[in-house]
C-alpha cells in the first residue's frame, strides 16, 4: 500500500505534507485504501508521576519552657522577641544564641500533603522524604538564623 505523497486534502483542499494518515484540519483519511477500523490507535500507557523535590524552611521550633519545662511550640517570627509560656505564664526571651533553643526540633507543612512534620535541626540542608505521603523535601535552613 502506498504511503500519502503530499499535496491538497481531497475533503478540504489544505496542502498536507507527505507521510500523513490523516489530514491536520480535517481530519480525513488521505489514503484511500484505507478504511476507517485498519488504522491501530496505540494504547494509553500513563508515565510515572515525576517526583518534584520541593523545598521549605522551618516554620517554628520547640522549645522548653525554663520554668516549668513544659514543651512549647513556637513561630520562628518570635526569635529575639519575649514570649509566654501558656502552660505556667512565665515569660521568657526566646535567644536563638541560647544552646537549648540551638538543639530544638523544628517543624514545618509538607507541601504534598499538608501534614505537620517534626524534625531535628540536624536535617536542615538535607534531602528527606515526608513521613505521611512519602514526598521528597529539601529543608532549608532559615534565612534569618
Amino acid at each position: 500500500m502506498p504511503t500519502w505523497p503530499g499535496g491538497p486534502c481531497p475533503q478540504c483542499g489544505d496542502d498536507m505534507p507527505p507521510n500523513l494518515i490523516h489530514c491536520r484540519t480535517c481530519r480525513t483519511l488521505l489514503n484511500p485504501e484505507l478504511e476507517r477500523d485498519s488504522v491501530e490507535v496505540p494504547v494509553f500507557i500513563p508515565l510515572q508521576e515525576i517526583d518534584a523535590m520541593v523545598e521549605i524552611t522551618p516554620t517554628g521550633l520547640f522549645v522548653e519552657c525554663p520554668k516549668c519545662a513544659q514543651e512549647l511550640k513556637i513561630n520562628r517570627k518570635y526569635l529575639g522577641q519575649r514570649v509566654q509560656c501558656k502552660f505556667c505564664a512565665a515569660d521568657f526571651r526566646l535567644d536563638p544564641s541560647n544552646p537549648v533553643i540551638d538543639g530544638a526540633d523544628v517543624y514545618s507543612k509538607c507541601p504534598h500533603c499538608d501534614q505537620e512534620l517534626r524534625f531535628a535541626k540536624k536535617y536542615i540542608g538535607v534531602r528527606v522524604a515526608c513521613r505521611f505521603c512519602a514526598g521528597k523535601l529539601h529543608i532549608r535552613p532559615p534565612a534569618e538564623t
